[in-house]
């Protein structure tokens, strides 16, 4: 089968000899126009007056446009309507568009932009969670809450007790392609729209909604991303329908595309939060009980704040058992960035309170960390669950005094936790990366040692996949079998460089029983396959390679009744294998095959449809079943810092990660070594700042610190967990796309184990830990405050 085979990104030879194709690089019809927009100077008001006569007079303007000129809805949210393409004439954040620029070229677009005098009546702007809190500024009337058992009743009849709040910042998505459009008008007042976008359908029904047409008159390609990580999901509807607005205006083919600035001033970055917590637990660190509150930055709009806040409530037992657990979360309305999809949504900053109240226990008993994990971890299934693979160990799981957990296995929202596989894991992990000769070494070294300390840290990870809103686990395809053998499809995910389309080529190449190189994906296309859910949730794989294995069981299953029925035989008796196909006796290409079939008439041609079985969610409730299975990993990171300076550097990190029966291991372990990197980036280096006024100071590289090849582990030891996926998953694989991110914490907890050498406190370490920050702290420690 061509499914597990390790081979390479099928775009991999475009990728690094700069010819694969983007939507900039898109060769335009004569007389193309470009965009640009006008931004507002402030973060909260209503405006005044405009006087845009010098944007209008500004060398190649064609035209400009303001809210009254959009022809109908002037809408570009994926939620509830909040958000307009054009300001109506209130001002919600520094960096909204006011007005659109339609020019001759890119460069006259942006410079006319910047010529528009806008007069405004200022107010009192929102920046802050506490202002926002004080204000009970709130895209839910109150705070949502999720619970089992009673939370405070535990922590107050436990042994003892932790508290704290620490900050976590947001993130900038900084893909490599910036936020891109292209509206061609069709000859039947349709448009044809390239988008850079993870969400083709979204798109497709922004654009119909903004022209006045039906979606069957909106057609959305896209071949390739240069990145996503979550902003492409919803960031790119402004563009589209901004393109395709000013096309429909002028009949012109129009272009759209932010630069680097203008992306990171307009665009929605990853949800900052703020985390309080208390824990009660007994002297072998075991949880009692847990309370944790989430103060969560949404930013202007409400987007796609509720499930990402959600998922973070979702993800807040991460790999623990924990009897008594309450979750309250507030979904504040800010004049920022509207906040966005961020690879992991939500799922990360969930996951980074539970890693931070497990540190913090296990410094106040001073012990291992580690142990105080596992202690806590869920049990393993001693048992086949239905239509489940084997469980992958007969050891059973064993608490921190070695006796057998006896735990209650259900999640905080009533799911039962069936596929446990963390502690294998982490034996294995533990015993591959030789933890405890390496811990102890580290402990000897930093007694010598007074300006330099070395930190080591685990962390684990249990992530759920499937998308929380139920309807969008569903997927299509549209297959191909063409006379000669060769193989054509479509589905509707989007390949953003995570190497979906090779994987599920390889689905249907598995399928056929042939070579990679017989099956072509072209462009993702609402023509081909119809609504179409976003390529996001770690779903793609699962969802579209499920809808192509359907459509190609059903041809293929068409051509083994035709060839069985020739030889009068069993259709079982027909087999598809190493391009052959075997008829009884008789051994006949792959090629021949399709040929005879088309001779006998037979229909080649089949779409596939996919939906996510078992899943059940109540949102309001916080109850049910909201994922159709977890992925498992677990990272230990060595880090040394330095107090003097605050620096720090990544020496050597350690990962096993659950990807199940790979479908392509080589594409997983580049997954999962690049969402540690972006993980801890998130979590080291990647500051966000704004400025009183509430402009983005950090909006180009050069103030903004993403993860260079430098900062990545010295030692980078990545494998993936062997064994299959417990559920019927496409091939028993497991997602792979968000999960590793949250590997990442691993390097955060190793930064605070370093710092702590400096003193006799926890380190309450924001996030992230910059250098700044790490100074800090290890100056408090060394003070003893």
């Amino acid at each position: 089968m061509s499914v597990a085979k390790p081979l390479p990104h099928d775009a991999a030879k475009l990728h690094v000899t700069g010819k694969a194709r983007y939507v900039d690089d898109t060769p335009l019809p004569r007389g193309a126009l470009h965009l640009a927009f006008g931004l507002s100077t402030i973060a909260k008001g209503r405006i005044d007056k405009m006087d845009l006569a010098a944007v209008k007079s500004g060398p190649g303007v064609v035209a400009v446009l303001t809210a009254p000129d959009l022809p109908f809805s002037n809408d570009v949210s994926p939620s509830i309507h909040d958000e307009p393409l054009l300001s109506d004439g209130t001002v919600h954040y520094l960096g909204q568009p006011l007005f659109l620029v339609v020019a001759k070229s890119h460069r006259a677009a942006r410079v006319a932009a910047r010529r528009g005098t806008v007069s405004y009546t200022e107010e009192e702007a929102l920046l802050t969670l506490d202002a926002a809190l004080a204000a009970n500024s709130r895209f839910e009337e109150g705070p949502r809450i999720y619970q089992k058992g009673d939370a405070a009743a535990a922590i107050a009849q436990a042994p003892y007790q932790v508290e704290g709040t620490f900050e976590l910042g947001g993130q900038e998505h900084f893909y490599l392609e910036g936020q891109a459009a292209l509206a061609l008008p069709q000859e039947d007042g349709g448009m044809l729209v390239n988008s850079s976008t993870q969400h083709p359908t979204e798109i497709q029904h922004k654009v119909a909604e903004a022209i006045g047409l039906p979606m069957h008159a909106v057609r959305v390609e896209i071949r390739r991303m240069g990145g996503g990580f979550g902003g492409k999901e919803s960031q790119g509807n402004a563009l589209a329908v901004a393109c395709a607005v000013a096309a429909r205006q002028t009949g012109k083919p129009c272009k759209m595309r932010y630069d680097r600035d203008d992306d990171m001033v307009i665009t929605g970055k990853r949800h900052a939060f703020r985390i309080s917590y208390r824990a009660g637990y007994d002297e072998t660190g075991r949880l009692h009980g847990v309370e944790f509150t989430h103060l969560v930055n949404c930013g202007w709009a409400q987007d796609l704040s509720l499930p990402v806040a959600d998922r973070a409530m979702l993800h807040s037992d991460n790999a623990y058992a924990i009897p008594a657990i309450r979750i309250e979360s507030h979904r504040l309305k800010t004049n920022l960035q509207s906040a966005t999809a961020y690879r992991g949504f939500g799922g990360p900053q969930g996951m980074v309170g539970i890693e931070r109240v497990m540190d913090h226990i296990s410094y106040a008993l001073g012990a291992d960390p580690v142990a105080i994990r596992r202690c806590n971890y869920y049990d393993a299934p001693d048992e086949k669950p239905e239509g489940g693979a084997a469980p992958r160990s007969a050891t059973a799981p064993r608490g921190i005094s070695g006796k057998m957990n006896t735990r209650d296995n259900t999640t905080p929202y009533g799911m039962e936790v069936r596929d446990f596989e963390l502690h294998t894991l982490t034996d294995q992990l533990l015993e591959s990366a030789d933890y405890a000769a390496r811990r102890a070494e580290i402990a000897e070294w930093n007694k010598g040692q007074t300006d330099l300390k070395r930190g080591l840290a685990f962390s684990p990870v249990k992530f759920g996949i499937s998308f929380t809103l139920t309807h969008l686990n569903q997927a299509g395809a549209l297959v191909h079998v063409y006379q000669d053998g060769s193989v054509h499809l479509n589905h509707g995910g989007t390949e953003m460089g995570q190497g979906l389309f090779q994987k599920v080529a390889q689905v249907a190449a598995s399928g056929f029983g042939i070579s990679v190189d017989k099956v072509k994906i072209t462009a993702t296309d609402t023509a081909k396959v119809p609504n179409t859910s976003a390529t996001a949730a770690s779903s793609g794989s699962d969802l579209n390679g499920m809808a192509v294995k359907a459509a190609c069981d059903t041809i293929r299953m068409r051509m083994a009744a035709f060839l069985a029925e020739q030889h009068q035989l069993a259709v079982e008796d027909v087999v598809f294998s190493g391009n052959l196909v075997r008829v009884g006796s008789e051994e006949i290409t792959f090629d021949e095959a399709a040929k005879r079939c088309y001779e006998g008439r037979i229909s080649l041609s089949a779409t596939g449809f996919y939906k996510t079985p078992s899943l059940q969610w109540d949102r309001i409730k916080g109850q049910g079943r909201p994922f159709f299975y977890f992925a498992y990993g677990a990272a230990l990171t060595e880090v040394v810092v330095d107090r003097r300076s605050g620096e720090n550097r990544i020496l050597r990190c350690d990962i096993l990660h659950d990807a199940g029966a790979s479908l392509n291991p080589d594409l997983d372990i580049g997954q999962v070594e690049g969402g540690y990197v972006q993980g801890a980036g998130w979590l080291t280096t990647e500051e966000l700042v704004w400025d009183q006024r509430g402009a983005l100071r950090t909006h180009a590289p050069s103030t903004y610190k993403i993860p260079a090849c430098s900062d990545r582990p010295d030692v980078f030891n990545v494998a993936l967990f062997a064994g299959e996926n417990r559920e019927d998953s496409i091939y028993r694989s497991k997602a792979v796309g968000e999960p590793p991110f949250m590997l990442g914490i691993s390097a955060w907890l190793a930064i605070s184990d370093a710092v702590a050498q400096f003193g006799n406190s926890y380190p309450a370490l924001a996030a992230p830990a910059t250098a700044e920050e790490v100074w800090r702290q290890a100056r408090r420690q060394r003070d003893g405050v």
